[in-house]
């Protein structure tokens, strides 16, 4: 683990994206709220918020951080059979939370895929990655192409 004593506890925020490809008919069974296991992406936000106030728990040498914000956003891409996952998370610490944005969206996905395998067992999850971060003495970072 990385000693982080002698920085400063400056706010920090990291954007992760990912998603999961499904069948037609397991997307429409998310949209309808038709998935037998309930309300999947109820499920997959609190997985979300979990796993990120947990990373340092799933991780080896993350550091524990006090989580000041988690924001996870879901959207139904039809024509792409998809569901895109976003989660934001900030803290005001001497280190970032890209790990607690990734593990987010990691969580999340494989709650997607846990709930919907009985309609969909081929799911892919895709294009898990760092979309940006603020803070830090390495600046900050923003994937091109990505908005």
């Amino acid at each position: 683990m990385v000693d982080v004593s002698d920085k400063p506890a400056t706010l920090r925020q990291a954007v992760a994206r990912g998603e999961v490809r499904m069948t037609p008919q397991a997307l429409g069974k998310i949209k309808a709220n038709a998935i037998a296991k309930g309300d999947v992406l109820a499920v997959a936000h609190v997985a979300a918020v979990m796993a990120a106030k947990r990373t340092d728990e799933l991780i080896p040498l993350a550091h524990p951080l006090p989580l000041t914000g988690v924001d996870v956003s879901f959207v139904l891409k039809e024509e792409a059979s998809t569901v895109e996952i976003a989660a934001v998370v900030s803290t005001v610490a001497p280190t970032g939370v890209e790990m607690e944005a990734l593990a987010a969206v990691s969580a999340a996905a494989l709650t997607i895929y846990d709930m919907c395998k009985a309609v969909d067992r081929g799911m892919t999850i895709e294009r898990i990655r760092l979309v940006s971060k603020i803070g830090g003495r390495s600046g900050d970072y923003r994937r091109a192409g990505e908005l």
